[in-house]
Parts: C-alpha cells; sequence; structure tokens
C-alpha cells in the first residue's frame, strides 16, 4: 500500500509528455515533469511524497513538505474561507485545517502548531490545531536527564507546553526561562522529571551534577576565548548571564563556586578572571 501523506520509494514504469508515472500496489502515480530529475530514466526508483491533488488523485513530488502525517509542526495560515484555513507547508497544494479541528478561528499570516494526519473519510491530509489527542498519554522510552527535541506548542500561566520528541506533551516552566521563546520554534532540552501522574517537567538547562559540570566547561571556554576575564558576577542580572553564557543565574552560581574552590577563576567586583594557576 501506498503511504499517504509520506515518502514512498516508487520504480518508474513509463514516459509520457506531462512526467512520468510511477509503479505502485494501487496503480501508476503521476510524479509532474517539473518534479521528475533530469536523469531519471524508466526503471529507477525515486524517493517520493504521495499526496491527493484538488481531484482527489493520488499524486507525486520530490518537493519535502515542511510535515508528513504523524507530523507536529508550526506552519503559517495562507487564507481562510468559510471551510476553514490554508496551511502553508511547502507543497502547492496548501494543508486544510477545517473548522472543527481549529482551537481558535485561524487567522491569516499566523503560525499555529498543528498535528498532520490522514482523515479516515475522505483520505486525505488534513491537519488538526487540537493535537493533544494525537500524544502520548504514557511516558515509555523517556529517562530523566535525557536530552530531547522540544517544540515550543503554547503559552500557559506556569510555562510554555512543549512537544517533546514530537510524541509527549511537557512543560517548561517560565521561571526557569531565560531567554526569548516562541510558539513554533524549536529547541534541545532536557528530561527533568517525570511526574507520578505521567506529567512531564523539561529544562532548557542539564539538570543535577552534569548541569554545572557542562556549565563550568562553558566558563572557563568562555574565559580562554575573553583574554581571561568576563564582567559576571553574583550581582549580574540572569538575562545578561543567559546571553553571554546560555545559563541561568543560579547554573552560573554553583558553577563559579565550584571553580574558585579549584582554584580555577578569581572572585572579583567586576566580574570573573582566571586565577595565576590557570594562566601559568
Amino acid at each position: 500500500m501506498v503511504a499517504i501523506g509520506d515518502y514512498n520509494i516508487l520504480e518508474i514504469a513509463k514516459e509520457v509528455d506531462f512526467g512520468v508515472y510511477l509503479d505502485s500496489e494501487d496503480g501508476e502515480i503521476l510524479l509532474p515533469t517539473k518534479y521528475v530529475p533530469e536523469e531519471a530514466r524508466v526503471g529507477d526508483r525515486l524517493r517520493v511524497f504521495i499526496y491527493r491533488d484538488s481531484e482527489d488523485r493520488m499524486i507525486a513530488t520530490t518537493l519535502e513538505p515542511k510535515a508528513k502525517v504523524g507530523d507536529f509542526a508550526a506552519l503559517p495560515v495562507k487564507d481562510t474561507n468559510q471551510y476553514g484555513a490554508f496551511l502553508e507547508w511547502g507543497l502547492e497544494k496548501d494543508l486544510f485545517v477545517p473548522f472543527q479541528n481549529q482551537r481558535d478561528k485561524m487567522q491569516a499570516g499566523r503560525r499555529y502548531v498543528v498535528y498532520v494526519y490522514l482523515d479516515d473519510s475522505s483520505d486525505r491530509i488534513v491537519a488538526t490545531a487540537k493535537y493533544e489527542k494525537f500524544l502520548k498519554k504514557e511516558v515509555t522510552d523517556l529517562t530523566e536527564g535525557q536530552e530531547v527535541n522540544l517544540l515550543v506548542a503554547g503559552i500557559s500561566d506556569l510555562g510554555f507546553k512543549v512537544i517533546i520528541h514530537n510524541q509527549y506533551l511537557g512543560m517548561l516552566y517560565k521561571n526557569e526561562v531565560f531567554r526569548d521563546l516562541s510558539i513554533g520554534e524549536q529547541t534541545q532540552g532536557y528530561i527533568k522529571k517525570i511526574r507520578e501522574d505521567q506529567k512531564i517537567d523539561v529544562s532548557l538547562q542539564r539538570p543535577g551534577f552534569g548541569e554545572v559540570k557542562d556549565a563550568a566547561q562553558i566558563i572557563m571556554d568562555k574565559l580562554q576565548t575573553n583574554n581571561g576575564s568576563l564582567p559576571l558576577s553574583d550581582n549580574s542580572q540572569p538575562d545578561e548571564i543567559y546571553q553571554t553564557l546560555g545559563m541561568s543565574k543560579k547554573t552560573f552560581k554553583k558553577a563559579i563556586g565550584t571553580l574558585y574552590r579549584q582554584g580555577h577563576i578569581l572572585l572579583q567586583e567586576q566580574g570573573i578572571s582566571l586565577s595565576s594557576q590557570v594562566e601559568e
């Protein structure tokens, strides 16, 4: 069976004036001329994305959309009408979001986090902003301290809702975020805690001792490339520390305390500097 809304490896069956037909278990599928590689010949196998055109025919493309069936993604709204919204996702035919799949009425020009799926009744690729039901409820393959991929999906009073590894919903608390985040942004983070109710807390900084150890190395590297000193101290603002070193003030204080006790740095009113031991 052809996987609609995903990539397939299909063989070129024949050439026609307007493209080539690809052989599949569901019959021949057209790959229009503009998407056919110049060197492609009958018998070659091509990696193509399959979707349905405006007349419900399966069609192939070598373009790569920003999301496929089963993915969560942040996509901009190109247009709206009385039936729903149309998202730009990298293909000529826009991705449709019916009204019943919208959390709030979507507006042209804005980006929304959606889940892409194959509608059972129409066999068409559609998207929904009500993505929660497609997330896993039971955590089976994550561990505390693990580095993970995050997609910023929403903002609440507590902080930022994030989608973890395209599978789970997590919470990034706002009092632990020291840089600007935007809806749809993708970043790296760490599993901070997996609760008994299966809710997941995440952090942008590595938790525990490993976090301090990594932070200490970042500080040492920064000192080495900044003539042995940095204008940062216990009195520095959290955003200043984050902009310079990419870590929270709490982590920074722990790391410089460790480096000071080890004799690697000097703590001064105007900042920190490498100790004479290191310089020698």
